[in-house]
């Protein structure tokens, strides 16, 4: 894949209306010199294919007089790039230069002379001093994903010498002046549409790119771009939407985000910087879906738990739940009344939860007898992680507080209940979400990547991914 996963992410999609991004990219110099690593590999390829068609002439030798002479079976057997440099250029694009090249063949020949004599053999043609420069354009194609071309290339062939082999080879090299001048002209008028071909292959590996990627049955993550990248002389910043939307309806949340900045560094390929917004974004896009609830009941308790969910328990605390309903099995509905929010400060992720707790008894013909509602306010720790190709996230609480919102029970104090709901949370609705967060959500990718040596920093605001590429 020609110049790698730098170059597909510089052109994610096309500008789109200028705001602030959810997500950034930076390819920094490590990155680049990947992608260049591999760009070779492919153009090397590519020159290996070279075809070049058999060809005839006629030059006057002295003192042999005219020679006729046909050139057929030719074919290239080694390419070597030893020197190669991508650049950028400042607020402009990218630039690929090929210094010190060379190109072996070997072929056959015949010729005639003096009318009657014809001879024939075998020809080895060495070309040095092979040097390339092309710049690369990066445009939109009709579905709104990049598309590369070569927009300029120029290709020069230092020198080119054949050795002829068999017959009367000694003799038929005194005139290689005339077949090393066709054979130079008939390589590098290949070189450049094969480089062309080279940039151009890169499209079908764009066309993988996952600027709309599916979460699961409700939701999808957008990674269209929100301005052009910017070229800066050893890295490109790249400014991606990073919003989640409900699958089929794209609706705005009643927030944006807030700009930042990503910090210098370059131990890695890739950075990505992932906003609170983008998190936040997901968290509308669920409570819109109206997933944003939890019912619990007894079963979903570890066995070793002291706690049960009966009216036997909550009796306890409440007699009056023990009197009116005695002997049964209750239920919990737990259910946001408010879109959580995540923020970000250095080292620390933070999630405030507003939701309701609202108390059933389990009747013997399993209808549901409303007993209170609790209003609950929670705060917890999250950790993220990098899981593969997605970014993934663990819960923990820090503090909750409880108030009484409704009782259909009569008066009772919320304090000696605190415990208990806690140990609701911490056993049952954490892990519960822990399940769903770990399942996590997909990062910008383009076809075969892998990421390695990655590293999550928190910082104020956003959160820091560097990592490493692979492709395979």
């Amino acid at each position: 894949m020609f110049l790698c996963c730098w170059l597909g992410l510089v052109a994610l999609i096309p500008t789109t209306l200028s705001t602030n991004p959810g997500v950034k990219v930076r390819l920094t110099e490590k990155g680049i010199e990947y992608g260049r690593q591999l760009g070779m590999a492919v153009i090397q390829q590519k020159l290996r294919s070279i075809k070049i068609p058999d060809f005839s002439g006629k030059e006057k030798v002295s003192p042999i007089g005219e020679v006729q002479y046909s050139l057929s079976n030719m074919h290239i057997v080694n390419v070597g790039l030893p020197k190669s440099s991508v650049d950028l250029v400042p607020g402009t694009g990218v630039t690929l230069s090929i210094g010190d090249a060379f190109i072996s063949l070997n072929g056959n020949w015949r010729v005639k002379y003096l009318r009657i004599i014809k001879d024939s053999g075998s020809f080895d043609l060495d070309v040095n001093g092979l040097s390339i420069a092309t710049t690369i354009s990066i445009k939109s194609d009709e579905t709104g994903r990049p598309a590369v071309s070569s927009d300029s290339c120029s290709a020069t062939v230092g020198s080119a010498k054949v050795k002829f082999h068999g017959g009367a080879s000694w003799l038929y090299n005194l005139f290689t002046t005339f077949i090393d001048k066709a054979l130079r002209n008939a390589l590098q008028k290949q070189i450049c549409p094969l480089v062309s071909d080279a940039v151009s292959d890169l499209n079908p590996q764009l066309k993988t790119l996952n600027v709309l990627a599916k979460v699961d049955k409700y939701a999808e993550i957008e990674y269209s771009m929100v301005s052009s990248p910017t070229v800066l002389k050893s890295s490109i910043d790249l400014s991606l939407k990073g919003e989640f939307y409900n699958i089929g309806k794209h609706q705005e949340p009643p927030f944006s985000p807030a700009a930042f900045n990503l910090p210098p560094q370059n131990n890695n390929m890739l950075y990505i910087g992932m906003s609170a917004f983008t998190v936040n974004s997901a968290a509308f896009v669920y409570n819109n879906a109206g997933v944003l609830s939890l019912s619990i009941t007894d079963d979903m308790i570890p066995k070793s738990s002291p706690f049960r969910l009966n009216t036997k328990t909550f009796g306890a605390f409440i007699p009056q739940i023990a009197k009116q309903f005695p002997g049964l099995m209750m239920k919990l509905l737990v259910k946001t009344v408010k879109i959580p929010t995540l923020t970000f400060e250095p080292n620390n992720a933070t999630v405030q939860a507003t939701t309701t707790m609202t108390a059933f008894a389990i009747q013997p013909n399993s209808t549901l007898s409303p007993l209170f509602v609790l209003n609950l306010e929670a705060s917890v720790s999250a950790r993220m992680f990098v899981s593969e190709m997605k970014l993934a996230a663990a819960v923990t609480l820090n503090k909750m507080d409880l108030t009484l919102a409704k009782s259909y029970v009569g008066d009772f104090q919320v304090g000696p209940l605190e415990n208990v709901f806690k140990g609701v949370l911490k056993l049952v609705v954490i892990p519960a979400v822990n399940v769903q967060l770990a399942k996590g959500y997909p990062l910008p990718t383009i076809g075969k990547m892998k990421l390695m040596n990655t590293q999550l920093d928190v910082l104020k605001d956003y959160m820091l991914i560097g990592t490493d590429v692979q492709f395979s």
